[in-house]
């Protein structure tokens, strides 16, 4: 009997144990929530196509379109004269820029010079008898003769008789020799054939300058110009005259330029084609790195939008009910941050800004802007929305 107790006691212990373990584990299982659905909320642009300008972007340094390499034809001493020779310096048009020593020389000159003055004195007695109809012709030309002075031109002959007593009196060799001596003492002053600033100098005052020798570099700060290269492409739509917007890297200032010329040829390697701009502004400075943009031309029936917002293989995201949807589009023209489409209607509605894990067929919320009067809005909260529908 007592055996038969406890083995009831046991069955029903571990009954109770094998309850309670479930109730134990029942109580750990919970109920696992479900997910909801995440509905994005994007930004949205009703397309309108219209005619969109395609600017074409380069860029390049600024050149000064005069510019003059200063070279000596002559050797001397430089001399100094009423301004340095020094990088920067301004001069006027016709101010000297360089002064050679040439007081040897310009004794040669003025001994030829002599020497012509004396063979047409010693011609007049013999043309007072012979040719008494043009001896004041030549009795004028020796009044105007000033040794210090440049030679003057020898009389017109006007009859053969004339011409061939001349020559034969070695009067016309003679000349021609001290002309020439006179076109070479002009080379020992150089002259700025411009108003312009000496960029580089070489030379200082008491050196030797050497025949051949470079001196300088002098630039018109006037007038600049800027090479720049353009695809192929668009070489047939530029053309020259049109009007150029520039601007520095900080897109800080802006300017104004005209295309001057185009290269007709095409550079091999790059497949480019050299446009000159120029530009005058007195502020520029030679390098300076500037920004162009070229009109090219006209694309109708075209829209613009972020490169970011065209998908792979052409494509753009619309919003058809709720609901993302793609279609397929033409590229024209892609600039550094845009791209010009062609081949989206009227009214259909696309993404204005890119959306993270976007697909085709996913269910989003297009941004409603909501107008906040300001005077219930804190001064440190802007009323302005992000991107208008």
């Amino acid at each position: 009997m007592r055996k038969i107790i406890l083995l009831i006691i046991g069955v029903l212990l571990i009954l109770a144990s094998i309850f309670a373990a479930r109730k134990i584990i029942d109580n750990k299982k919970r109920s696992r929530p479900k997910p909801e659905k995440v509905v994005k909320t994007v930004f949205v642009d009703t397309v309108q196509n219209k005619t969109i300008p395609i600017q074409i972007s380069a860029n390049g340094s600024l050149k000064a379109k005069k510019r003059l390499e200063l070279y000596a034809e002559v050797q001397g001493i430089f001399k100094g004269g009423a301004k340095l020779f020094k990088t920067g310096e301004k001069y006027q048009k016709g101010q000297t820029l360089i002064r050679i020593d040439a007081s040897e020389y310009y004794a040669s000159v003025q001994s030829a010079k002599s020497n012509l003055y004396n063979l047409v004195t010693s011609i007049m007695p013999d043309l007072r008898l012979d040719y008494p109809d043009i001896f004041n012709k030549w009795q004028s030309y020796l009044n105007s003769f000033d040794i210090n002075k440049t030679t003057p031109k020898l009389p017109e002959t006007t009859s053969e008789k004339e011409k061939y007593f001349i020559t034969g009196r070695n009067i016309y060799t003679t000349y021609y020799n001290v002309k020439n001596l006179e076109q070479r003492l002009a080379k020992y002053t150089i002259s700025a054939p411009f108003s312009g600033v000496l960029t580089e100098a070489l030379v200082t005052e008491g050196t030797l300058i050497r025949q051949g020798q470079k001196l300088g570099e002098y630039i018109d700060t006037n007038i600049y110009e800027m090479q720049v290269a353009i695809g192929k492409e668009y070489g047939d739509l530029l053309q020259v005259g049109e009007s150029v917007e520039l601007s520095d890297l900080n897109k800080a200032k802006k300017y104004k330029g005209t295309v001057a010329r185009i290269n007709s040829s095409i550079d091999q390697s790059t497949q480019t084609i050299t446009a000159f701009i120029e530009i005058k502004e007195a502020s520029l400075r030679e390098g300076m790195y500037l920004e162009a943009k070229l009109d090219a031309k006209k694309e109708e029936n075209a829209i613009e939008i972020d490169r970011g917002l065209l998908q792979e293989g052409d494509k753009v995201f619309i919003v058809r009910d709720s609901v993302l949807d793609v279609i397929d589009v033409t590229p024209v023209y892609f600039s550094d941050k845009k791209v010009v489409l062609k081949g989206i209607p009227d009214k259909t509605v696309i993404l204005s800004k890119s959306v993270p894990g976007a697909y085709a067929g996913m269910l989003i919320k297009v941004f409603q802007e909501k107008k906040i009067e300001s005077n219930n809005v804190p001064s440190n909260i802007s009323t302005s929305a992000t991107k208008k529908q």
